[in-house]
């Protein structure tokens, strides 16, 4: 079963190497799924939430812009899959040509997925299998800072919980 999830916001851990980490941290089904990022992924995460616009389109507005462009739009996303300590996620995309819908799947990076999520308003959503892996309870994820180790849309173990 899927779970509808929420952007909570962007947490702090702190590395191995006493460097700060930061992670996208969803919520669903009464969790919380830390996943970390890069600061660049970050801070096109929350340039998304925040709804500021720039004078030239970064880009995941370009992605958007040049998607809608075409005659398409993106439905949803979905974090569907942990192998070997990394997220996976799956863009929903549809194309509108002569009146009829064509439906397309795009891998995708988590962050990558979620920053364009945030910019178009889609839904995320991420399976009871990620969440029993993966997920946290609220007391165990501080949205202002955590303990964790670097890595790129890296999983659970990372997270030090």
């Amino acid at each position: 079963m899927n779970h509808t999830a929420e952007v909570e916001g962007i947490a702090v851990g702190v590395g191995p190497d006493g460097a700060n980490v930061p992670a996208v941290v969803l919520s669903a089904r009464g969790e919380y799924l830390p996943i970390f990022v890069t600061g660049d992924q970050a801070q096109a995460i929350q340039l998304g939430l925040s709804g500021d616009s720039f004078e030239r389109p970064l880009t995941h507005d370009l992605l958007i812009e040049m998607v809608t462009e075409f005659g398409g739009a993106i439905d949803g996303i979905r974090i569907d899959d942990l192998a070997d300590n990394t997220f996976y996620a799956k863009i929903d995309a549809e194309r509108y040509q002569n009146g009829e819908a064509r439906q397309f799947v795009f891998d995708a990076r988590p962050s990558d997925a979620v920053a364009l999520a945030v910019r178009v308003d889609c839904p995320i959503s991420i399976s009871d299998e990620i969440l029993d892996h993966a997920g946290r309870p609220p007391s165990a994820v501080d949205l202002g800072s955590g303990s964790g180790s670097k890595g790129e849309d890296s999983g659970p173990d990372d997270w030090g919980v």
